[in-house]
């Protein structure tokens, strides 16, 4: 293993034996495998990763998906059934709430237990107790056994424990949940500061928010199988989508069959979406920087009224994000003498938010109301993003400040436009 890595995996799988009732564990033991009493479930397969020395990689997947299992096995308190994976420098762990404490024992010698167990000497202990115990903001309690402990107090006990012993590997598994956001937030603060002095850390949390503020990368865990591993907003658009399509109460499909078939004499010839200079069917957009236009060529019958040109943007799991038509612009389209004519719709700085989207085209009657064709899927947009905004859209805003905690009123400079 290369000197530069922290943590590399290779074909790592972990595969739980399951037993229906306490005393089958008996029988597969007395059994000596000439009979199977339990069941397999597959928590992890094949996972391979590297990660180097200072890098700070963010886990996301559902309850279940295997994350607390890649942790376990990465800071060796579970072994696996397939694979392997080294470990190279110390390693400070918040895993299950509680894990490492003894109960019974008070918060001090919980500390010393804790530490120890982690690598420090008993004066390197005695030389951090202190800054330990005032990080913690439990010292009215710190003499009592920690099964009294609320789960918040184990939480910032064990967190000033791990990030108090200069880790060379810090293992999160969603333990900072639990904390007041206070807390989190002091918290947050000392994880930043280890991530500067080059700690490599691994960090598991349903907020994707925190993975794409503090991580450098991400992986992506579904049903024990990793499905993608990058850049933290291209694997968090990734994951976002797929949680809203697995959410839909209705399947959605970007099959242009589904779509109403056109009636009438109208028809779509073709549509061209373009970012900036590039033209194509999917394409990366820089969120409030580039300009999305979409052209449309049709023909009608020219007897008929000019149609009316619709322009849609949706989401993965089939939810419209926005649209357009020349109707609601108050627009009547020229067309040849055939009643062929186009349309183009621009949209300047488009300012979707990181994800991934779909581009509708419709040509309907000249009263809106019957769909002469239609197109759910002419193209797919990558949206990425600079900054941490959340949500679909960044709206035209504008921030006021001032010192104090009061309200401001008048003379005071905006800025964020």
């Amino acid at each position: 293993m290369s000197s530069d890595l922290a943590i590399h995996a290779q074909q790592l799988g972990k595969v739980f034996q399951l037993y229906e009732r306490p005393i089958d564990r008996l029988k597969q033991m007395l059994m000596r495998g000439r009979r199977r009493y339990f069941r397999e479930f597959s928590a992890l397969h094949d996972v391979n990763f590297e990660l180097k020395k200072g890098e700070v990689l963010g886990l996301v997947g559902r309850n279940g998906a295997g994350k607390s299992t890649l942790l376990q096995l990465i800071c060796g308190t579970l072994n696996p059934t397939g694979g392997r994976v080294v470990v190279q420098g110390r390693v400070a762990a918040l895993l299950e709430l509680g894990a490492g404490f003894n109960p019974e024992f008070t918060g001090r010698e919980n500390i010393y237990l804790n530490a120890s167990i982690l690598g420090l000497s008993k004066d390197e202990i005695d030389a951090r107790y202190d800054s330990i115990v005032e990080f913690s903001g439990i010292a009215d309690f710190i003499h009592q056994p920690v099964k009294t402990y609320s789960s918040g107090m184990y939480v910032r006990l064990a967190f000033s424990i791990a990030t108090s012993v200069d880790p060379d590997i810090l293992v999160i598994d969603e333990a900072l949940s639990v904390g007041d956001g206070a807390f989190a937030r002091k918290s947050f603060d000392r994880i930043m500061r280890l991530k500067e002095k080059g700690a490599t850390i691994l960090f598991c949390s349903h907020s994707v928010y925190q993975i794409e503020a503090l991580c450098t990368r991400a992986l992506w865990l579904e049903k024990g199988v990793v499905q993608l591993i990058g850049d933290p907003a291209t694997v968090v658009a990734r994951y976002q989508n797929f949680l809203d399509m697995d959410s839909a109460p209705i399947a959605v499909t970007h099959d242009q069959s589904l779509v109403p078939a056109p009636t009438g004499t109208a028809r779509i010839l073709g549509v061209q979406t373009q970012v900036d200079e590039t033209v194509g069917n999917s394409l990366t957009v820089r969120s409030s920087e580039q300009t999305l236009t979409v052209t449309m060529g049709f023909a009608s019958d020219p007897q008929l009224p000019p149609p009316v040109v619709a322009i849609s943007i949706h989401s993965a799991d089939g939810r419209w994000i926005a649209s357009s038509s020349t109707q609601a612009a108050g627009l009547v389209l020229d067309r040849d003498a055939s009643g062929r004519g186009s349309a183009t719709i621009e949209f300047p700085k488009i300012p979707l938010l990181k994800g991934e989207y779909f581009i509708g085209a419709y040509l309907l009657s000249e009263n809106g109301i019957h769909v002469y064709d239609g197109a759910a899927n002419v193209a797919t947009l990558h949206f990425s993003q600079k900054t941490l905004e959340q949500g679909v859209v960044t709206l035209p805003h504008g921030w006021r400040y001032a010192a104090g905690a009061g309200s401001s009123t008048g003379g005071v400079p905006q800025v964020g436009y």
